[in-house]
């Protein structure tokens, strides 16, 4: 089934993350861990440590499965940045995302890079701004916002040596005939480069998905209600295979119960092969432009 969105006004800015049951899928797998619903007193280091602790005690994150396609939006040379948000406007999203050996009882990965990338609020992908989200939405530059076309909401962030990235970006939108996702790649092997990440190879290729009514609601706000049309429900997505947590669901953590605006925080154990391959063909497909031919102003690359 869809959701269909009509536009609604509530505020801009909202905070969002993941914490997560398993992932898996091509030499790696995802593991969450109850630290991530921890107090929010409690320090980072003490958090960090408790998750490095729980994830090497588990087995979850020793179960390797396929990777997913990286879709038709990918682009090389993402900056290494902590914020990818460039002035973009939506929810406010944080990740921490934690890199272990899955093969080595779940050891961290320290110098792993992750990598992701995904839409802006109204469905726009940098270096794709005028590839048709489908519905109805404004043109990507009317967002008002400063950031680089062929930059915004990509990036890299090496792991220290727990093993641990952590992003600032927003609450991805959606576009046809996908559901709410972000992608995600994880290297090793390589080195930062030119304000970039460049050698080695990549472990991963994968999605994260975001829970149908958690991102419904979202999607009631602004910006995102601006963009209005059938939104496509995991049951429906061309990816996601239905697995739960397994195959990318994330769980999310709000940060204030009562006000979906105030946004969500959470944590992510990505469990790796080192000496695994990942060419982003993987399956599932992943959708083409909107409009079936790639964006006349698509960068070379």
């Amino acid at each position: 089934m869809t959701g269909n969105h009509k536009d609604t006004s509530i505020t801009r800015r909202r905070a969002l993350a993941v914490t997560g049951g398993t992932v898996a899928a091509g030499g790696l797998a995802f593991a969450g861990y109850q630290a991530a619903f921890a107090d929010e007193a409690t320090s980072e280091a003490t958090t960090e440590a408790t998750a490095t602790a729980t994830s090497s005690s588990t087995t979850t994150c020793m179960t390797l499965m396929t990777s997913v396609t990286e879709g038709p939006y990918y682009l090389d040379g993402a900056l290494v940045r902590k914020d990818i948000t460039e002035g973009k406007s939506g929810v406010p999203l944080t990740l921490r995302l934690t890199v272990v050996d899955a093969t080595d009882g779940c050891t961290p990965v320290p110098g792993a890079a992750v990598e992701i990338w995904h839409c802006d609020a109204w469905g726009y992908y940098s270096g794709y701004t005028t590839a048709n989200p489908g519905g109805s939405a404004p043109a990507e530059s009317e967002d008002g916002s400063t950031a680089n076309d062929k930059t915004y909401l990509r990036g890299y962030q090496i792991a220290n040596a727990n093993g641990v990235v952590k992003f600032e970006t927003i609450f991805p939108g959606w576009y046809t005939p996908r559901t709410c996702h972000i992608h995600v790649k994880v290297h090793t092997g390589g080195e930062k480069e030119d304000g970039t990440y460049e050698g080695g190879k990549v472990n991963y290729t994968g999605q994260f998905f975001f829970d149908d009514e958690i991102a419904q609601e979202i999607f009631t706000l602004e910006p995102y209600s601006q963009h209005s049309g059938s939104y496509t429900t995991l049951d429906n997505d061309m990816v996601y295979d239905g697995g739960g947590a397994s195959s990318g669901l994330l769980t999310l953590k709000p940060v204030k119960k009562a006000d979906p605006s105030k946004g969500y925080k959470g944590f992510l154990t990505l469990g790796v092969d080192p000496d695994a391959e990942s060419t982003g063909a993987g399956s599932g497909g992943g959708g083409t432009p909107p409009d079936g031919t790639p964006p006349s102003d698509a960068p070379s690359s």
